[in-house]
């Protein structure tokens, strides 16, 4: 497998998450068809997927919930941190209110 990097395109990105998710399924020693009935999608869906076949965001939550991965997803979407000239903003703000 491949690293990901900011000059990675597009298509080299949803290759490299295809291989991932077939590495997950793999490690697991699951089949296309067991997966696609955990995951409710058609086996189609997943092979799709694995070869990185442009997978929705739903088709990917539902791969890693059958692979025990899906908090994997707070690192891929991290919450924002807030600011701190925000932070500042909203306490001056909760001082006005009161």
């Amino acid at each position: 497998m491949g690293h990901i990097s900011t000059h990675s395109t597009d298509p080299e990105v949803l290759k490299e998450i295809g291989l991932r998710l077939q590495a997950l399924r793999r490690s697991r020693d699951l089949t296309l068809g067991h997966v696609a009935g955990l995951s409710g999608l058609s086996e189609k869906t997943v092979s799709r997927a694995e070869h990185g076949l442009n997978p929705t965001t739903l088709t990917v939550v539902r791969l890693l919930r059958v692979y025990e991965r899906l908090t994997a997803l707070n690192e891929f979407v991290p919450e924002p941190a807030i600011s701190p000239m925000a932070l500042i903003r909203e306490r001056r703000s909760e001082g006005t209110r009161g």
